[in-house]
């Protein structure tokens, strides 16, 4: 078996991805890159990592040479919040790194993960149990890149024969990776917030309804669509995957059943605000289950319990005055 590249590998999912990949196939085979300089003690360390900026082919190409890479898991992207406030230079990260990715993949014989988002969807999409196949027409840039990267995985797939397989992922709850600049970032900030002071103001409204997913479900998930059966596979690019539904107000709740005390209130911040409101509310994901047989392990009281586990390990409460 040839050997895997992670672009984007000290990023939100990537973080998590190397190790969990390197536990799968060996350290030594997972190849980590990223734009930003490995720091001492950083978990990229634990195996072969690179610098790599995907907006520059040259260095992608080189990469690929030197160790004969199979798969590219694509993570280098600007996230929702962050592509808004800077909507060109989230075209050329977003757009431009996807096509460098995808021209050596087409090179170099290789599979290609891309991940795309319910950012991918807009206004105009059934915003209740959204189908597989619907209209997708987003507001926002970061959704603009989802979609159109999901076309030009699929273009690859069909014209040259790539082997791209990608996830619609829903907002994201991780206890490894800091917030990145996504709209669905409080519901990983909320715990820090309630770990360290039992307090946290929220920047979406107390009732925007969103789908989320807790990180090792995701990376599960990708690692099972890449080794999946491809002629099972009816849609490629890009599966809807979810895990739980949920309200701020109702992540609040759950958490207060485990640290009693801790309270939630709002500001909310329109801009997000607009992001998530022309989201879906929820997911319909049994093209997934039925074409490879995904299934999530963690629901609301399960992934509340694991991340203030994980986090109370590393975080103290703040000493009150």
């Amino acid at each position: 078996m040839r050997n895997i590249l992670v672009t984007g590998a000290l990023g939100q999912i990537g973080s998590e991805l190397v190790p969990a990949l390197r536990a799968h196939y060996g350290a030594e085979r997972i190849i980590a890159t990223d734009i930003r300089m490995l720091q001492p003690g950083n978990g990229g360390s634990a195996g072969p990592y690179e610098h790599v900026d995907c907006t520059r082919p040259h260095q992608i190409h080189e990469v690929m040479r030197r160790h004969d890479i199979g798969t590219i898991y694509h993570m280098a992207a600007l996230l929702s919040a962050v592509a808004e406030d800077k909507p060109q230079i989230a075209w050329s990260v977003n757009m431009g790194g996807l096509y460098n990715v995808l021209e050596v993949a087409r090179q170099y014989d290789c599979a290609v993960f891309f991940p795309s988002s319910i950012g991918a969807f807009g206004p105009s999409t059934p915003r209740d149990h959204t189908p597989q196949v619907t209209v997708q027409r987003p507001t926002t840039m970061y959704g603009l890149t989802k979609v159109s990267g999901e076309l030009l995985a699929d273009y690859y797939a069909q014209r040259f024969g790539v082997d791209t397989r990608g996830l619609r992922l829903p907002g994201l709850i991780s206890y490894s990776a800091p917030p990145g600049g996504g709209t669905t970032d409080y519901a990983v900030e909320i715990f820090h917030q309630a770990i360290r002071y039992r307090h946290y103001t929220c920047f979406l409204s107390a009732d925007t309804r969103l789908d989320m997913m807790y990180m090792p479900d995701a990376i599960r998930a990708m690692i099972e669509l890449m080794q999946a059966d491809a002629a099972r596979l009816n849609h490629r690019n890009a599966y809807n995957v979810t895990a739980m539904n949920l309200t701020p107000a109702e992540l609040a709740a759950a958490i207060e059943r485990q640290i009693p005390g801790f309270v939630i209130d709002y500001d909310v911040d329109p801009v997000r605000q607009a992001i998530a409101e022309s989201w879906p509310r929820s997911l319909d994901d049994s093209a997934a289950r039925a074409d490879w047989g995904w299934a999530p392990r963690y629901d609301l009281d399960a992934m509340c319990a694991d991340m203030i586990e994980k986090l109370g390990a590393r975080l103290k409460p703040a000493s009150r005055a």
